[in-house]
């Protein structure tokens, strides 16, 4: 530790994001990116915009972009915050809308960045068990609280909560903001977005990283009431007034206008998350019912430490949580045809 730090640096505890292993032909099922290419209008349009105006700052407010995620969810512009990906707003939602007296509210097994934050900014928070097949029951977040947080599919389970429970919790704690993380929404679920309208306590936040395969654009995005997104946008500009850059913006734009390779890409991973599910049964695993990019697996027979490591001599890499409750899962992104045979080839090697 250094001498140099703030008192501030040596309490926290950083979040760990999936390896990144710069290895040739390693089949990479650990970081939920999408296994398909981006739209090929993505890609044009950036080549577009990559002119000599790089050489200005982009628009601090990305309006073009905001205007079209609005359109594309029939709102109003002063409805969209644009970020950095989704983990920069929420980063900001954490400072601006859930820091509170009461404790923040969300579930034990979640998204890993939840309590960074909670560190990094200092909020009060209490983690509230999933059930025993790891759902999460609204009825245990009926209590007193600053805010509440959870996604939805959950991550890293991949359950799904239904729109009618999520509704029904919003409308319980009409003084708390609930947040809503939908970065897996798209592959099964129903975007509580279509609520924004009728509860200004609701925040719903998306990104651009997995179901529109533009995790290296880094885009992310949230919707709720405008007072909501005035929060956001004071913190926003009190630290970084050009989050986006000019061909995030643009790449972004192009990305709504293309809905026809964004609903294939999806078709295509929900397919081969039922087919990839069914393979891993007849192996002998228990599969969380998911509906996101991955699926969260455990084998009663074998440890999933000793899975992941077997796997890895075979240059596959799943994601492993030595974590309590747990601890005997894995969370395998869905990849490809290709990708998904050779993992099952590997397991059934290894499981056999």
């Amino acid at each position: 530790m250094s001498q140099f730090w703030s008192s501030l640096v040596h309490t926290l505890t950083p979040y760990v994001p999936g390896e990144q292993p710069k290895v040739s032909n390693l089949i990479k099922l650990n970081t939920n990116e999408n296994p398909y290419p981006p739209s090929d209008s993505v890609l044009k349009v950036i080549k577009e915009v990559a002119d000599d105006k790089l050489k200005l700052y982009p628009d601090p407010n990305a309006d073009v972009l905001k205007q079209r995620i609005a359109d594309y969810h029939n709102l109003q512009a002063n409805q969209v915050f644009v970020g950095n990906g989704s983990d920069e707003v929420l980063a900001h939602a954490f400072q601006a809308l859930l820091k509170h007296d009461k404790p923040l509210l969300f579930p034990d097994i979640t998204y890993s960045f939840y309590p960074v934050y909670c560190g990094l900014y200092g909020i009060d928070y209490q983690q509230i068990p999933l059930t025993d097949d790891f759902a999460i029951d609204i009825n245990d977040y009926h209590q007193e609280c600053g805010a509440i947080i959870f996604p939805n599919p959950n991550a890293p389970t991949g359950r799904l909560l239904e729109l009618e429970k999520i509704e029904s919790l919003v409308k319980s704690h009409p003084n708390q903001v609930v947040v809503i993380d939908e970065a897996y929404i798209d592959f099964g679920g129903q975007s509580a977005i279509t609520l924004v309208n009728q509860y200004p306590n609701l925040l719903v936040t998306q990104t651009l990283s997995k179901s529109r395969s533009l995790a290296g654009l880094r885009v992310g995005f949230a919707i709720g009431h405008p007072d909501l997104i005035e929060g956001l946008e004071r913190v926003k500009n009190s630290f970084n007034s050009y989050p986006l850059d000019r061909l995030a913006i643009y790449g972004a734009v192009a990305s709504f206008d293309d809905e026809t390779t964004f609903q294939q890409t999806c078709k295509a991973i929900i397919g081969t998350r039922l087919e990839l599910v069914s393979h891993l049964e007849k192996l002998g695993f228990d599969v969380i019912p998911s509906k996101a990019n991955f699926i969260f697996a455990t084998h009663k027979d074998f440890s999933a430490e000793d899975i992941a490591a077997k796997l890895r001599d075979k240059s596959i890499i799943v994601r492993y949580f030595n974590k309590p409750r747990i601890d005997q899962y894995l969370r395998v992104t869905i990849g490809n045809n290709k990708e998904n045979q050779a993992l099952c080839k590997a397991l059934s090697d290894i499981v056999a």
